[in-house]
């Protein structure tokens, strides 16, 4: 199973070997490796090197090491992985075009899968997250809601449960960073309708089974979005240093009227 090892990093060697099989499912989670004096046999490296070798893995979470028991592929937790993934964005979470890069990039795959796999009760879903849309707008509401909903059965029709986690954790990202900036989107003038004219679109494209068409379609709202979420962004920006500035000359006047000290 174990191929002899030539190379001068040897352990790291070791490492993609065993990360290789469990790839291949040919080590599954809560399999017990050899010891590292079958290993070193079969591997033909020194036994120092496969300590060193599961010492680095059990550093990236992909085995655990039970003394007196021996070592044992981890079960993968998505939501461990998903943990970190949300840690890892939140990092740059200020930079409101990469977040809406790493949305757009995963919505145009998910809108790629759902033309490919909807199901009739998917497209159902989506119609009625589209009618609800067209409620709102046609009510007076803003339609942010429906929006969601609508976005969320598409993702659902894609039939791929760790996307679903993913665009689930990218979402409430999205939520807690530029929710207000969303909802303003939908209060500038006839953006309601032209929202649900694009969803309107997309849901054509996932219903008729044309996948290259939904994905552009879906590309080209998204972008919309962005280009509208920027400039807002932008405005916002340039209004709190209007008023910063003006704020900063009140507190001179202040000053020099009171005889304070600048």
């Amino acid at each position: 199973m174990f191929k002899p090892v030539k190379t001068k990093k040897v352990y790291e060697e070791v490492i993609e070997q065993i990360k290789q099989l469990i790839s291949d499912g040919k080590l599954q989670p809560g399999d017990k490796l050899p010891s590292e004096r079958e290993l070193s046999d079969e591997f033909a490296v020194s036994r120092a090197s496969i300590r060193e070798a599961f010492s680095a893995l059990q550093m990236m979470g992909i085995i655990t090491i039970h003394p007196g028991e021996g070592s044992f592929v981890r079960q993968v937790s998505y939501e461990g992985v998903l943990e970190s993934l949300s840690l890892l964005v939140q990092v740059d979470a200020e930079d409101v075009m990469k977040l809406l890069e790493v949305r757009k990039i995963l919505e145009i795959e998910v809108a790629y899968l759902a033309a490919e796999r909807a199901s009739e009760e998917d497209i159902r879903d989506i119609r009625d997250a589209l009618q609800h849309m067209a409620d709102e707008v046609t009510s007076g509401k803003i339609g942010d809601a429906a929006d969601a909903e609508f976005h969320l059965a598409i993702l659902k029709a894609a039939h791929n449960p760790i996307l679903v986690e993913i665009m689930n954790a990218v979402s409430e990202l999205m939520i807690n960073t530029l929710n207000f900036l969303r909802q303003k989107i939908f209060m500038q003038g006839d953006m309601p309708e032209k929202l649900h004219d694009s969803h309107f679109s997309i849901f054509e494209a996932i219903a008729q089974k044309k996948p290259q068409l939904a994905r552009i379609l879906m590309w080209e709202h998204l972008s919309m979005v962005e280009e509208i979420m920027v400039e807002l962004q932008s405005r916002d920006e340039s209004s709190l240093n209007k008023k910063s500035s003006e704020k900063l000359q009140v507190d001179e006047k202040i000053k020099t009227d009171f005889g304070f000290p600048s």
